[in-house]
């Protein structure tokens, strides 16, 4: 699997907790999503025998339309899958880490001693997400390009991979880079 995490968002460089909000990308964004597409050419002789899945959301079908027409390929051509949509951090999508710890202190804390279990108010958990993710991922039957999330990418990380639990919340999951998943393991393009 050649995971893609979207490009950037206003959200993303506000550093706002986006989850399941439907944000779109901004200019540098735009520009990673072309950077992805380039670094696929490379790793992959025939891009077009892959099959390409993305995320539901606006970000992330962006970010696949522009990887696939920067491989010279119809924009159109991917499948989209409710799945891999990213957690959704519930009632603190929005707002940023310091305004979480501002209003919530307790509950900010608590995450951050479990993340990988910790349910924010009216959202799930890492665990939640691999739970959704794991079935979806196994019926992916050939090399595939999937456009996600960060959090989506780091739920496969502990699922596929085997990163421990409580690391796989803290690893950075870049944007404009490829992250390979083969045979249980990872490795940055």
């Amino acid at each position: 699997m050649y995971f893609v995490r979207h490009g950037e968002t206003d959200w993303n460089a506000a550093a706002r907790l986006q989850g399941q909000q439907d944000i779109p990308l901004n200019p540098v964004g735009r520009v990673q999503a072309e950077e992805a597409g380039r670094k696929l050419a490379l790793l992959v002789p025939d891009p077009a025998a892959l099959d390409y899945v993305a995320s539901p959301l606006g970000r992330t079908r962006e970010t696949m339309e522009i990887l696939r027409r920067t491989l010279g390929l119809d924009p159109a051509g991917y499948r989209m899958d409710g799945r891999f949509v990213e957690l959704t951090f519930g009632s603190w999508e929005g707002l940023t880490w310091r305004e979480v710890r501002g209003r919530e202190a307790a509950l900010a804390a608590a995450r951050e001693r479990d993340k990988w279990n910790f349910v924010p108010p009216g959202g799930e958990s890492y665990a939640m997400l691999l739970h959704r993710l794991l079935p979806a991922a196994r019926e992916l039957s050939r090399p595939t390009v999937l456009v996600s999330h960060g959090g989506v990418a780091r739920a496969l990380l502990a699922g596929l991979c085997g990163v421990p639990v409580h690391e796989a919340p803290r690893v950075d999951i870049w944007q404009g880079r490829i992250l390979v998943f083969e045979h249980g393991r990872h490795c940055w393009t």
